[in-house]
């Protein structure tokens, strides 16, 4: 029981230093940084849906919630900021498209499949589940949280190369994780692939091509607030090494790659398919 309440408390701090250090060029509404209202809406709904998940021991809700704390975040920074500009604008609207789309087809992933096998001891133990609804909450603050203190600035700047290639970034992602995505929802409607590995499409060239294209469009997110930064804001820009971690070495790639071994470790094609194909970075076959 210590350790996820010692977790959560570690959380809470590492998302209030940086609520601070991004409050310090927001617009204030009236006495408050903007920032950090939004910074605390993605907890607060995490929080308010992780009752009724623990009392019906289910984790259908718990990506959905992450899809949606985005969009009411964005919503509640568009519709309160007095000037909203043109950049803060096209964050926000880029960051409703990504958890619209994310979020639906998780749902209706895990609706499908009628469970998600990373929650099924997680999910009876009260204190380890709220460290992971409240991880969920700090993964939707500070994976936006770049995004989200240009958005809520009171720093304006000419739309130029940085939104460009901003936008360049986040388009590519963007395409790359939809098509991965679809790719293997493809290959999983084939009953004959039940118990295969999808080594076709973009999975030819990258083990884990969705979480690459994720990565980067998150980059692209940085990149276009990168100039309305100022002071203590630059910590932010943590946002897309945040996501880099926490797909690469907490809850993507690296739990299916131990999945992978553990169903396919013997099989000489799986053996063959991990040596000769890049992780994440899609890249030619070795």
């Amino acid at each position: 029981m210590l350790k996820p309440i010692i977790g959560i408390v570690i959380i809470l701090l590492i998302s209030g230093g940086l609520a601070f250090a991004g409050s310090q060029g927001s617009v204030y509404v009236p006495r408050v940084p903007l920032f950090a209202i939004c910074a605390s809406i993605g907890f607060v709904l995490h929080w308010i849906v992780f009752v009724p998940s623990f009392i019906f021991q289910t984790e259908h809700y718990f990506d959905l919630t992450g899809s949606i704390s985005y969009i009411a975040t964005v919503t509640v920074a568009a519709l309160v900021h007095p000037y909203l500009d043109l950049r803060g604008l096209l964050i926000c609207v880029l960051i409703a498209i990504w958890a619209a789309r994310l979020g639906s087809f998780l749902f209706t992933r895990v609706k499908k499949a009628g469970q998600d096998r990373r929650f099924n001891e997680i999910k009876k133990k009260f204190w380890r589940y709220l460290f992971t609804w409240t991880l969920g909450g700090a993964w939707v603050f500070i994976t936006m949280a770049a995004g989200l203190a240009a958005v809520t600035s009171m720093t304006q700047r000419p739309l130029g190369i940085w939104v460009d290639l901003g936008f360049l970034l986040w388009t590519a992602g963007f395409v790359i994780e939809v098509v991965a995505d679809q790719q293997k929802t493809n290959f999983r409607k084939n009953p004959d692939n039940a118990d295969k590995f999808i080594t076709t499409g973009l999975w030819t060239y990258s083990r884990h091509p969705n979480y690459f294209g994720e990565i980067i469009l998150w980059l692209g997110i940085a990149v276009i607030a990168f100039p309305t930064l100022v002071g203590w804001q630059f910590v932010t820009l943590i946002s897309p090494v945040f996501v880099a971690f926490l797909l690469i070495k907490i809850s993507g790639v690296k739990l299916l790659e131990e999945g992978g071994q553990e169903r396919w470790g013997s099989d000489p094609a799986y053996q063959e398919y991990v040596a000769t194909t890049s992780v994440l970075v899609p890249m030619p076959k070795k």
